[in-house]
């Protein structure tokens, strides 16, 4: 194996939550989802000589990857179900002591119901990357990824609201 290679692996494995955490928020299915994270890893693979270091690789992960989902997501023909999510689970009661596992389930359920962009601006809010750094991955202005940012945690939270989620 080549060195390269070798440090290609190496990186991807520190960082494969990444990878995880986008092909969770922008597929409903767990075969789509495993799908969607080959799809990544390869453009990954294939985008990683053009690499340089400028920035750290995470940061440059986040761009390939997030990039990959939004042309991934809007090729598929399997887009995900906009019946609404009170049509699809069973609301439970909200009293009822939920597990953090459980919550985040609900969390990637509403997040679904985001456009592509919106999912983006929240997976990298949730990664607590700063306003500079959501403009930066996404190739807009600071102040737009600030406004667009809370209109869509305003959404979200009217999506969690409307289908009984909140904890």
């Amino acid at each position: 194996m080549k060195e390269s290679e070798t440090i290609f692996l190496t990186l991807i494995n520190q960082h494969k939550a990444i990878i995880h955490k986008i092909s969770k928020m922008y597929m409903n299915d767990a075969e789509e989802q495993r799908d969607l994270f080959q799809e990544i890893v390869m453009q990954l693979w294939k985008a990683y000589p053009s690499f340089k270091g400028n920035s750290k690789f995470s940061t440059w992960m986040y761009r390939v990857s997030l990039n990959t989902a939004l042309i991934y997501f809007k090729k598929d023909s399997r887009k995900v179900d906009k019946t609404p999510l009170d049509e699809n689970i069973d609301i439970i009661d909200i009293n009822e002591s939920e597990s953090k596992e459980e919550k985040l389930a609900y969390l990637y359920k509403a997040v679904h119901e985001l456009n592509t962009v919106e999912r983006a601006l929240i997976f990298l809010f949730l990664e607590n990357q700063s306003h500079r750094e959501i403009a930066e991955n996404l190739g807009i202005s600071e102040v737009n990824a600030r406004v667009k940012l809370n209109r869509t945690k305003e959404k979200l939270q009217f999506i969690i609201k409307k289908n009984g989620y909140e904890f």
